[in-house]
């Protein structure tokens, strides 16, 4: 496995990142936004990280998304690993990332990678043009993560 930058078009990679953001509208709306890392193998593309920097310190990682056959293979905990030491070397300090109160998956995934819980965006699902479930519970809250980055 490879992880590289994509450097040109990135729409052909819209469908992977709706499987992390549902909201087709709100992704069309970060997807030129900072820097696009695909883990691959050969030519098939398993999974791909888009993080865009919010300050001079702190770096969000905005969507991680793998195809469903890629998923607890220790993709995207690589995927992450990549990020925090290209935005280490960069000078970053933090990296954030945020899941709906709905995603317990995600919950978890993101404690596993050294991720901490630092607040909550309030009703943030609620201006979607659909309503979100997942496990039985809607996503109307955004918890907040970070970690420190060169800890």
């Amino acid at each position: 496995m490879r992880i590289e930058e994509i450097t040109g078009l990135r729409e052909a990679y819209l469908p992977l990142l709706m499987l992390a953001d549902e909201g087709e509208e709100v992704v069309r709306k970060y997807l030129d936004d900072g820097q696009l890392f695909a883990a691959a193998s050969g030519d098939e593309v398993l999974g791909v990280a888009l993080y865009v920097p919010v300050d001079e310190e702190t770096v969000e990682l905005k969507n991680i998304a793998l195809d469903g056959a890629s998923r607890g293979k220790g993709i995207g905990r690589a995927l992450i690993e990549d990020g925090i030491f290209r935005y280490t070397a960069l000078g970053f300090r933090r990296m954030i990332v945020g899941t709906a109160n709905s995603s317990i998956g995600n919950l978890a995934f993101y404690q596993k990678c050294g991720f901490r819980m630092s607040h909550i965006r309030r009703d943030f699902f609620l201006s979607y043009p659909e309503p979100i479930w997942e496990n039985g519970i809607r996503a109307i809250d955004m918890v907040m993560f970070e970690r420190g980055l060169g800890d």
